[in-house]
């Protein structure tokens, strides 16, 4: 049975600042399985926000603590993991997953249901906004990073601008592959381009010579890659190898030096990608001038690091401002800390001293993340601008970006 608002408020204040007790919350990450950089990456950016928050003095006189949970890349065994957090641990909220085909069961088979907040740092699904336009999410659900809806249209309007007019597209074959196919072509062919064949691939596969075959079907010029870097370099590697043209549209999560080491940074010269971007705050030269030393080595850059950070950063002050940790409490002071008419507030232990200050003073505070301004929508959703980005000697570089309105213009433009 879940603790009451009171019996935790009880528990902490007896602490007496000692911080004798801890506030857990849940956190279902893909440390293995093909999207494992990614969710190690997350991982240690939860800890760092929640590290941070608690040398500032921690929440309800307690520390916050992460009880985290091994999704291993797998819808099935994140519903495994997240319904023990929530029915034994009875955590007010799960952090994760990373990737849509593990934060997509979670949401709609334990947090859901239960009335547990759920925060994705990187499930991009336009699916997640879809269950919440159709009352399925309870307001329980948000995500740090903006729609793949948003992310096709930014990608289709790079190719095109970089000359790639005529794509095969192989994509993984979940929800998150599927949608981010579907919103890219129908945004690429209204642009004017022309998709030669989209062929899914199954994932953990050893090979992928047929995929690759029945994607140069049509003499593609480029190819639109929408994977996960383990698999990702498996098809990029057959793709090479069987006489497909050197030139690479990539997805967000194939920002990785995993992926450009395991194919070889000479075959991907040149090769385009984008990334859910960054407006520059002072959060995020904290983040980048710490969270390496921290993370024990995860460079700053990698995929879901900041927007993780963001997400543990938002949950935290909220447990705050809601004042008891409970779920609904929690939920319905999510937006409040992120309040564009509160006092601004950055990452780090001095900021959130400040911040968790003003929160005890009843003031609205306005926390602008590493990835900039953070202001959810009724649907739990962020917009943002997207990093365009090209592989040069080996290392992704960033080659420009588009705003959120430019990403709107052409949705516009297009429909």
């Amino acid at each position: 049975m879940r603790k009451s608002g009171l019996a935790m408020a009880l528990l902490c204040a007896s602490a007496l600042g000692a911080q004798a007790c801890d506030i857990t919350i849940g956190m279902v990450m893909e440390l293995t399985g093909p999207a494992g950089a990614y969710g190690q990456a997350g991982a240690k950016s939860v800890e760092m926000a929640f590290r941070d928050i608690n040398e500032a003095g921690g929440v309800l006189g307690c520390q916050l603590v992460t009880d985290t949970r091994d999704s291993q890349s797998q819808g099935n065994v994140a519903v495994d993991q997240a319904t023990q957090l929530v029915n034994i641990k009875n955590v007010p909220v799960v952090i994760g997953g990373i990737i849509s085909s593990v934060s997509i069961p979670i949401l709609t088979s334990v947090t859901a249901p239960a009335g547990v907040v759920q925060v994705s740092p990187a499930s991009s699904s336009p699916t997640l906004t879809q269950l919440s336009r159709d009352g399925k999410t309870g307001g329980y659900f948000f995500r740090t990073i903006t729609s793949d809806a948003l992310q096709g249209i930014a990608a289709a309007k790079y190719a095109i601008d970089s000359g790639l007019k005529k794509l095969a597209i192989i994509h993984v074959n979940n929800d998150f592959g599927l949608n981010m196919m579907r919103e890219f072509t129908a945004s690429y062919e209204a642009l004017g381009g022309e998709i030669t064949s989209a062929t899914p691939y199954n994932e953990n596969q050893p090979n992928y010579s047929a995929e690759v075959t029945a994607a140069m079907d049509g003499a593609p010029e480029a190819l639109y890659l929408i994977s996960y870097p383990v698999d990702g370099a498996t098809i990029a590697r057959a793709w090479i190898s069987q006489g497909g043209p050197q030139k690479f549209l990539l997805n967000d999560g194939m920002n990785s030096s995993d992926f450009i080491e395991a194919v070889g940074g000479d075959y991907l010269e040149g090769a385009y990608g984008t990334s859910s971007g960054t407006t520059e705050t002072e959060s995020t030269k904290y983040f980048y001038a710490n969270y390496e030393a921290f993370s024990g080595g995860i460079a700053p850059s990698a995929p879901a690091a900041d927007r993780s950070y963001d997400a543990g950063a938002i949950v935290g002050l909220a447990v705050a401002k809601a004042g008891k940790a409970e779920a609904d409490a929690i939920r319905d002071a999510i937006r409040s800390v992120v309040d564009p008419e509160g006092e601004v507030i950055h990452a780090g232990p001095e900021q959130f001293k400040k911040a968790l200050a003003l929160i005890a003073e009843g003031k609205p505070v306005n926390y602008q993340g590493v990835i900039g301004n953070v202001s959810f929508d009724q649907y739990g959703d962020i917009s943002g601008p997207f990093r365009l980005w090209q592989i040069k000697g080996g290392e992704v570089v960033t080659a420009g970006e588009m705003t959120a309105e430019a990403v709107a213009e052409v949705k516009d433009s297009i429909k």
